[in-house]
């Protein structure tokens, strides 16, 4: 036969492991989640080129943006099949993190990779992170769903939230009034949270053995896994009604307390925490007896129990923790040292 005669073959984008029908169905069940949270400032709907949003309520507002992931516990999260706290962690570490502005959130959006797409996984997240917008108040306005072969492994993905906030500038936290005397409340973690995951992995092999995660523990009531995907603890509903006596918040995340509690401290203030003050919970020393993990190391990888860190004056101490659920003092600022002696425990 003559070569000429031979018809190309007809490729298609399917075929190189991209089903747009498929992803156009996916988009209506998105849809719903995210009309659910919508609030009187969306002005567009879901699909369009870009979200709209109108500012309300505010006289000075200044916005304030952020942007993260989860890291490594979606593994643990695909491993077991559970999707929907996963959605949560990624609401909730943004928000909390423009809380320590003394932000409120205005909307969200999501950007969820995958080599295939999965409706059922999508629309787990989704329902996760609709939710926990509801909860505060924050429209889930608008993301990008992206189908990537051969970038992403099979049956794996990646997940990042994009937010943005208003406070009056009037009301933004910067800590500059922070200074020798003033106490640190302590607000308890709901567990990891978001950080610490990749060292969690290593610990209990749980890539080559992931069985391990449906190992129940008597320390723990309940199975490792179930412990290790808590999800993170959203601190806006207990913490923004006491705001005005609020000098300086610090959200525990990657680099523990040592890593963060300074980016809220002026220069010449310190932290002096007392490590006595709270009961570690029980997932750390499980972690930290597993893997022989020294104590300087849980706490600059781990939250240690603590997820977010008050700083306030003497005078306001009482009401606030009489204000914020599970508020304990833990220590206090002094002067500082040196620059590199920014955080000490006692």
């Amino acid at each position: 036969m003559d070569r000429s005669d031979k018809q190309p073959k007809q490729h298609t984008y399917r075929d190189a492991g991209v089903d747009i029908d498929a992803n156009d169905r996916l988009k209506e069940v998105v849809r719903d989640h995210a009309r659910s949270t919508f609030t009187s400032g969306v002005v567009s709907d879901v699909g369009f080129f870009g979200g709209l949003y109108e500012m309300k309520g505010f006289s000075e507002p200044i916005l304030i943006s952020s942007t993260d992931g989860v890291g490594t516990k979606i593994k643990l999260a695909c491993a077991i099949g559970k999707h929907e706290g996963i959605g949560a962690d990624l609401v909730n570490h943004c928000v909390n993190d423009i809380l320590c502005c003394g932000a409120s959130p205005l909307f969200f959006q999501d950007y969820i990779a995958m080599a295939k797409i999965d409706p059922d996984v999508i629309a787990g997240v989704v329902k996760g992170m609709a939710d926990a917008c509801r909860d505060i108040g924050c429209a889930l306005i608008g993301g990008e769903t992206a189908e990537m072969p051969g970038v992403y492994p099979a049956g794996e993905y990646d997940l990042v939230g994009f937010i943005v906030g208003a406070v009056e500038r009037s009301n933004i936290l910067d800590g500059k009034s922070i200074m020798a005397g003033d106490a640190l409340i302590g607000l308890p973690s709901s567990g990891l949270h978001t950080n610490g995951y990749s060292l969690v992995r290593r610990v209990f092999e749980t890539d080559s053995d992931p069985s391990r995660l449906r190992q129940g523990y008597l320390d723990l009531g309940r199975t490792l896994g179930e412990a290790l995907l808590e999800p993170h603890r959203c601190y806006f509903n207990d913490i923004n009604p006491a705001l005005p006596k609020i000098k300086g918040l610090a959200h525990i995340t990657g680099g523990g307390i040592p890593g963060n509690q300074p980016r809220t401290l002026p220069v010449n203030a310190a932290a002096r925490i007392d490590k006595s003050s709270w009961e570690i919970p029980a997932i750390f020393k499980l972690i930290q007896q597993e893997g022989n993990v020294a104590e300087d190391e849980m706490y600059k990888v781990f939250n240690m129990g603590i997820g977010m860190i008050v700083v306030c004056g003497p005078a306001d101490t009482d009401a606030l923790l009489g204000e914020l659920s599970g508020g304990m003092v833990i220590g206090e600022i002094t002067e500082a040292g040196s620059p590199d002696e920014r955080v000490t425990f006692i």
